[in-house]
């Protein structure tokens, strides 16, 4: 009994993780799951008519019995394309597939190539296919193509890519009825008719698979990509593209050149942090700062009425420090680093060289004839089931469903009014929180300063300035996340209402929605601190007010050594906020469930299950899960360019992240993801121009602000680095005098320190005005214009200079390398000479047949031949 026992077991075993049918011949290349519940005789009849109609396809279905699954509830209707219906699809859908071995070489081997050999993979992760000259499917053809085998001809990703195309326009209406909303898969997992539709991952990700026949492509992705350990290793692109698709694999290519790219901007941005720590006793504004008889014996004007006192310039000593290491750039190398990031990171050499490797993949992955107007053949379901009104396309000459102008007219118009409500609410958020700034200043002012607090200890690190600062960039970045996730779903509902026509479209609208209100919602608070903050603020005796003088918010100053240690403050905070939350989200969560799954004793249910429920459990991979992946980057992109001036520290803070997010996204791919449908895409679509523009704004931020109508170049506005050069003596020359007993009394300090009484008669402020006694008292110095020109002159100069070359090294770069260009063409030349050659066979082959057949006479044998003679030219 048993031996019996363990027969039986080892027989039904291999049925358990196998992604064939119970015949063990045909390949699962989809699967639906479905459970009974109250609604079960509606859902049961739009099951019968959907899979009635899936067989008239073509298609072969098996279900799986409820008995069997694990929990005794879950139906699983598994699906096989046959020969007939990948055929047929495969030439509506123009899919490219292989007629000839190539033999075209591959480039040749640069020098000192062993040098990389740590970093590289085996050659069969790296290719795991030979090259093959291709051409899209003919199903009339079928003898042109290399076919050995029919089942193994079309790859697994193409054959989910075809029945996906089917499920999604195939009706559940019954026949003779035609109820347009009734039709794809789509709907009936949105009413809850099948609970998942998804295609099978080939084995299981840390064991290769039983069936020899299966390539166990997903147990390789994991062990030489997905592992955290792989991380300095190259990606196994070639195996991504054939097991996910050209969408997913061109994500994966541009992550990593961009990370590769910033590998550089971090290594000069930390030279520079370096060079700014060690140069610390050569900064003599700082020294001055922090000087005893110089910075000690300035007496400074109160910060904000009421509760700020009067104060020593020298207790600003660790901002300025700190300041300066982090800026030192500024003072020494401005030109050769800004200059650098504004053209390498703010995507003229970074796109440029992008565009390069784009074009290669282009190549290698038969895209280069693939245009994305070909998607215009796909309808989105959507579309063709909302839009009922039928128009004639002038050049296919058939029926299509389209948008009326007056509709399209009215959802655009309710979309905009939905995004400008949104992004005024952001607007409102930030103007709330420089409120607060301006409200709690005077708090922390008098908190800090109290003796009766015992925070003596810290109250030299911790300034009135800095805490304001860190409390509202923390607020800030709250917001920011709340907004986030409501304005997410928002931009989603509204490009549905919008009904684009294709998926395309949709991404487009999509991404521009979601990017215009990420941009607002993330960077507003930083350009706030950049460009506006310390410039309206007016001198003693006529402060300015956020709300008029009743609000009593007086508008924020900033520290003599300037604002960048504010701005540099706010970017850590978001930025690095942002980046933990992501990984928190993106790691951490998933660990935690497998975590308590593994206490449910549920650690490797592969172990017991079959591979359908095995994937059914896994977390589903949205039509916009690239999206989402796509826009954490490019945000992180637009922190390194718009802001880099004021924290070279950014791009090395995005390379670490950048380095974990790689293997973050393989792993939750491998292993967390049920497999993807594969679809194609030639680039990164509206992300590329979304770069662009960040691009030209970084060079614009980097180099000049908007005050006034001016512009003010953000190094010298919020670091004062022109007037450093320009005059010895920073202290002396800008800060400017006033006579303490002219300050209103709503301006003057309700409490006066003991070291104040009868020490002096002035204070000092930031600004370059005229003393007391003057006959221009309190008005702008001739200094003040002077140092005015030298930054619009900075401005317009380098502004210029960066745009100049800029645009020269792009234009320099070709797009495309020469030797793609050269195999393209061969390639080409190649193609058109085997079609001919096939095409003459043929016909020979056919004419042949027919004398053998049948006699002709001398006039249809002359007729035969003229046709014979055209279709060869």
């Amino acid at each position: 009994m048993i031996c019996l026992f363990l027969l039986q077991t080892d027989k039904l075993q291999p049925n358990k993780d196998t992604v064939f049918f119970r015949d063990g011949v045909r390949r699962i290349d989809f699967v639906l799951s479905y459970v009974d519940d109250k609604d079960g005789e509606k859902k049961q009849d739009r099951r019968r008519e959907f899979e009635a109609n899936l067989e008239k396809e073509g298609l072969e279905l098996e279900t799986e019995d409820k008995s069997d699954s694990k929990d005794q509830k879950t139906y699983f209707l598994k699906i096989h394309a046959p020969w007939n219906v990948l055929a047929t699809y495969a030439d509506v859908l123009k899919i490219k597939v292989p007629f000839k071995t190539s033999d075209v070489p591959h480039s040749q081997d640069v020098p000192l190539e062993w040098l990389s050999h740590p970093f590289r993979l085996p050659e069969h992760i790296m290719r795991p296919q030979p090259d093959y000259f291709t051409y899209p499917f003919e199903k009339s053809k079928t003898d042109f193509f290399l076919i050995t085998d029919k089942d193994t001809f079309f790859p697994p990703s193409t054959r989910n890519r075809i029945v996906f195309y089917i499920l999604a326009r195939c009706p559940y209406y019954k026949e003779g009825q035609k109820e347009r909303d009734k039709t794809g898969i789509k709907r009936l997992l949105s009413n809850g008719t099948y609970t998942a539709a998804f295609p099978l991952h080939d084995c299981r990700y840390w064991k290769r698979a039983r069936n020899a026949e299966c390539e166990s492509e997903r147990y390789n992705l994991y062990k030489h990509w997905a592992r955290f350990l792989c991380f300095y290793k190259e990606q196994p692109l070639n195996l991504i593209r054939k097991y996910y698709g050209e969408k997913i694999g061109i994500y994966f290519a541009w992550l990593g050149f961009y990370t590769e790219m910033l590998f550089f901007a971090a290594v000069m941005g930390l030279i520079c942090f370096i060079y700014g720590l060690l140069s610390y006793e050569d900064n003599m504004s700082s020294k001055e700062i922090c000087d005893a008889d110089i910075g000690g014996s300035i007496v400074m004007c109160p910060l904000c009425d009421k509760k700020c006192p009067f104060w020593k310039l020298n207790s600003t000593c660790l901002s300025s420090w700190t300041s300066h290491c982090t800026t030192t750039f500024l003072y020494m190398i401005l030109q050769l680093f800004a200059s650098f990031l504004q053209i390498y990171s703010a995507v003229t050499l970074f796109l440029e060289i992008w565009k390069r490797r784009q074009a290669r993949l282009e190549y290698e992955w038969d895209l280069v004839d693939f245009e994305e107007e070909q998607q215009q053949l796909q309808i989105r379901p959507e579309f063709e089931i909302r839009c009922t009104n039928k128009r004639l396309n002038k050049i296919t000459q058939e029926m299509e469903p389209y948008l009326p102008v007056t509709s399209k007219c009215a959802r655009f118009c309710l979309s905009a009014a939905t995004v400008i409500f949104w992004i005024s609410l952001i607007v409102a958020c930030i103007i709330g929180v420089i409120a607060y700034r301006l409200a709690v200043h005077a708090a922390f002012a008098s908190i800090i300063k109290d003796p009766m607090r015992k925070i003596q200890v810290v109250g030299r690190f911790i300034t009135p300035q800095l805490a304001t600062s860190v409390t509202a960039s923390c607020i800030n970045f709250v917001i920011i996340m709340i907004l986030n996730f409501f304005y997410e779903r928002v931009a989603v509902w509204i490009t549905d209402m919008e009904i684009p026509k294709t998926h395309l479209e949709y991404e487009n609208r999509l991404t521009m929605k979601m990017f215009l209100f990420q941009f607002v919602n993330y960077y507003s608070s930083c350009f706030y601190v950049a460009f506006f903050k310390g410039k309206f603020v007016g001198f003693p005796g006529d402060y300015t007010y956020m709300f008029g003088k009743r609000s009593k918010l007086r508008n924020e100053e900033c520290d003599p050594g300037g604002c960048l240690i504010e701005l540099t403050t706010q970017l850590v905070i978001v930025m690095s906020g942002k980046q933990l939350w992501g990984n928190i989200q993106e790691a951490l969560l998933p660990l935690m469930r497998n975590w308590w799954s593994s206490r449910k004793g549920r650690h490797h249910p592969e172990n017991h299950n079959s591979r359908w429920e095995q994937d059914h459990v896994l977390q589903n991979f949205s039509q916009l899960g690239l999206f989402y992946e796509y826009l954490e980057m490019v945000v992180q992109f637009g922190f390194i360019t718009l802001f880099v001036a004021s924290f070279p520290l950014a791009p090395l803070l995005a390379l670490f992240n950048n380095i974990l997010e790689i293997r973050v996204d393989a792993w939750k791919f491998t292993t967390q993801f049920r497999r993807p449908v594969a679809s194609k895409a030639r680039n990164i679509g509206a992300w590329q121009e979304i770069l662009n523009a960040v691009a030209i704004l970084s060079v614009v931020t980097n180099v000049s602000q908007f005050h006034s109508r001016l512009k003010h170049f953000i190094e010298s506005f919020t670091s004062d680095m022109i007037p450093r050069m320009v005059f010895l003596g920073y202290v002396n020359n800008s800060l400017s005098i006033y006579n303490i007993s002219q300050i209103p009394v709503y301006n003057m300090p309700e409490e006066r320190d003991d070291w104040f009484e009868n020490s002096t008669a002035t204070c000092r402020y930031r600004d370059y005005r005229y003393p007391p006694g003057h006959r221009k008292e309190y008005t702008h110095t001739m200094q003040f214009w002077h140092i005015l020109a030298a930054k619009m002159a900075f401005i317009i100069i380098m502004e210029h200079v960066v745009f100049v070359v800029k645009f020269f090294v792009a234009w320099m770069i070709p797009d495309i390398p020469s030797d793609v260009k050269a195999r393209f063409k061969r390639e080409r030349y190649l193609i058109q000479e085997y079609l001919h050659n096939y095409e003459v066979e043929r016909l020979k082959l056919q004419l042949s047949a027919s004398f053998i057949t049948e006699p002709q006479s001398e006039m249809s044998l002359m007729t035969d031949k003229h046709e014979v003679l055209s279709e060869c030219l």
